[in-house]
């Protein structure tokens, strides 16, 4: 069977993921993900109003225009989780596919959401949405030769999976994005055991696709509850505090908000959910049952309920409230950058403590406005407490291991730039691959025959 490889988006940069995989006459895309870092260096963009091709120039969605090129019907878009960098773009391509969207539970309800917000695209929408859980398997074409199954992962959000495409050459193991943790906060350890059984069964893996992002740091990445137990020593060490404090995070992580929740309950303090995006992700994790919140955890999205709420903790005492706000990257919209110029009816006041239990992503934009932010928030005399986070993506040990389970005949190297797959490269050399042969540095808009 003739195995192909589109790679379509996240092979130059970290973002904007969209890979497609040929067996035969039936192709699955895995991933369609924004450019979040391209959108935001623009003053008020709203994606959800722009045309595609209007984003494909703009480096923030993928150029799917490569796949006229690719013989054969999709039968299944398939992303691995709800991260936008992987979700993103479904509102504006995936209409162009007559495929389902097929993904574990939460991610379904993200996509789902994404698509209801938009408005250039929405009318022409119909494809089904199709939930699919980890451990079981679908028939993809009507061949019977080509499998889907989903393998449990861990990241830094709840349901990720890595999807395994079993063909008689072998499967495609597409590996983004997940941290190898054996103890997380919410869901169960990564599956490693159905990923040792995928790399002896029948011929093995063909190729393993390998997301990058900290390939170039030594050792392995912690586990969740290693940022939970440093979470709660830093709010038990401020608990005497009779003052504002105020937490910050990825409202993806409803692992690190749910500690979050937990321990200002420890400390006596009401804690509130307040952003679009918190009540979002939070809210949906709750309506599907990955977390069961306290009943009076306030959840606020819109502008005037976070106002009216942001007064109601001023007039009853910042001392008994710890609002967890968007904003960790200095979003210039996000509530706590708002917050930091005075934008709110929140006074920070000197010696209030603001919780960063994220780390600033290493993008000269996210950079740059997250430094404004903290210095907006030190100018009002905030002390801050920073990186109170573990990645959610593998470092070098945790390549080595995957590597050693799936024994791959292929690799290729995702999720970064050449900058950022070069240690990528060196271990995998280390380990016997050699460039050009079966190991494949690649860009965005290339093609890959693994089998002719």
């Amino acid at each position: 069977m003739e195995i192909e490889i589109a790679t379509i988006g996240g092979y130059e940069e970290v973002g904007r993921q969209m890979t497609a995989v040929r067996a035969g006459d039936d192709v699955v895309i895995f991933d369609m993900g924004l450019n979040l870092s391209q959108v935001l260096i623009h003053d008020n963009v709203e994606t959800e109003k722009m045309h595609s091709l209007d984003l494909i120039d703009m480096g923030a969605i993928p150029d799917d225009r490569v796949m006229s090129d690719l013989e054969g019907d999709v039968k299944a878009i398939v992303p691995t989780h709800g991260h936008l960098d992987h979700i993103g773009a479904i509102p504006k391509l995936a209409h162009r596919y007559d495929a389902p969207i097929v993904a574990a539970p939460f991610t379904i309800e993200l996509a789902k959401q994404q698509v209801e917000d938009e408005t250039k695209f929405s009318g022409s929408f119909d494809n089904d949405f199709v939930k699919m859980e980890a451990g079981e398997t679908m028939s993809i074409g009507d061949s019977g030769n080509v499998e889907m199954e989903f393998v449990h992962v861990t990241h830094s959000i709840i349901d990720a999976i890595n999807p395994v495409l079993h063909t008689p050459e072998g499967a495609i193991v597409y590996g983004l994005d997940k941290r190898m943790d054996h103890s997380p906060v919410l869901e169960d350890p990564i599956d490693m055991e159905r990923f040792r059984e995928i790399g002896r069964e029948g011929n093995g893996v063909l190729c393993y696709i390998e997301d990058c992002t900290n390939a170039g740091r030594k050792g392995r990445t912690p586990s969740e509850s290693h940022a939970r137990n440093h979470l709660e020593d830093t709010i038990r060490s401020i608990e005497d505090y009779d003052g504002g404090i105020v937490a910050t995070t990825f409202s993806s992580h409803v692992s690190r908000v749910s500690s979050i929740v937990e321990f200002a309950k420890d400390i006596g303090r009401q804690p509130v959910l307040l952003g679009r995006s918190m009540e979002k992700y939070s809210g949906t994790a709750e309506r599907l049952g990955f977390v069961d919140f306290p009943d009076d955890v306030g959840m606020y999205g819109h502008r005037k309920s976070v106002d009216r709420t942001f007064k109601r903790i001023m007039k009853e005492g910042k001392e008994n409230f710890l609002p967890v706000v968007t904003g960790h990257q200095g979003e210039p919209r996000a509530m706590l950058t708002r917050m930091g110029r005075g934008e709110t009816p929140y006074e920070i006041e000197d010696g209030d403590k603001v919780i960063f239990s994220a780390r600033v992503i290493p993008e000269p934009t996210n950079e740059g406005q997250r430094y404004q932010s903290e210095r907006l928030l030190r100018m009002q005399g905030a002390r801050i407490y920073d990186e109170i986070h573990v990645s959610g993506h593998l470092r070098e040990e945790g390549h080595y291991q995957m590597l050693d389970a799936l024994q791959p005949q292929h690799v290729i190297p995702a999720h970064q730039d050449l900058q950022g797959f070069s240690p990528y490269v060196d271990l995998a050399e280390s380990q016997g691959y050699a460039l050009g042969r079966d190991l494949h540095v690649t860009r965005n808009g290339n093609m890959i025959q693994l089998v002719e």
